[in-house]
């Protein structure tokens, strides 16, 4: 069997427009995340309508679909937003005051070094009940199956 002129071309072009669509979906891919450190005089704070927010990563890890962290600050009797579910987990970690936190349908109060565990599409808030701002790290993480 011998190869036309027609067959080289339609097969060069195939093997390039096979290349330019790898390159494409390389491209589209956010980079995996690797080593980080992240100091408190680093993040970069900026204003909400209750408070301050940090986001520091949001970004695929060698484990992780995507591996989410911010810092929110709140000021004293605001809530950082109405109760809601969402399929991913996270942990919030109080670093400052005093908060209630809607958690196994119950509210709880938390305070300094205090460790808080959201469930997967479990209902979940948090409301300032102190006289000073509030300031807690949110660390997001979601797999496979909580897309």
């Amino acid at each position: 069997m011998m190869l036309t002129k027609r067959d080289i071309a339609v097969a060069v072009t195939a093997a390039g427009l096979s290349l330019a669509a790898v390159a494409v979906a390389q491209a589209s891919k956010p980079a995996i995340l690797g080593p980080a450190v992240y100091t408190w005089e680093g993040m970069k704070h900026g204003p909400t309508d209750v408070g301050a927010y940090a986001q520091l990563t949001r970004a695929p890890t060698a484990t992780l679909d995507e591996l989410e962290m911010h810092v929110t600050t709140l000021r004293p009797g605001t809530n950082s937003h109405a109760p809601h579910t969402h399929p991913n987990e996270e942990l919030v970690i109080i670093k400052q005051g005093t908060v209630e936190v809607l958690n196994g349908g119950e509210w709880k109060r938390v305070g300094p070094g205090g460790v808080v565990f959201n469930a997967s599409n479990s209902p979940h808030a948090l409301r300032n009940v102190g006289d000073e701002a509030a300031v807690y790290h949110v660390i997001n993480w979601k797999v496979g199956k909580g897309k």
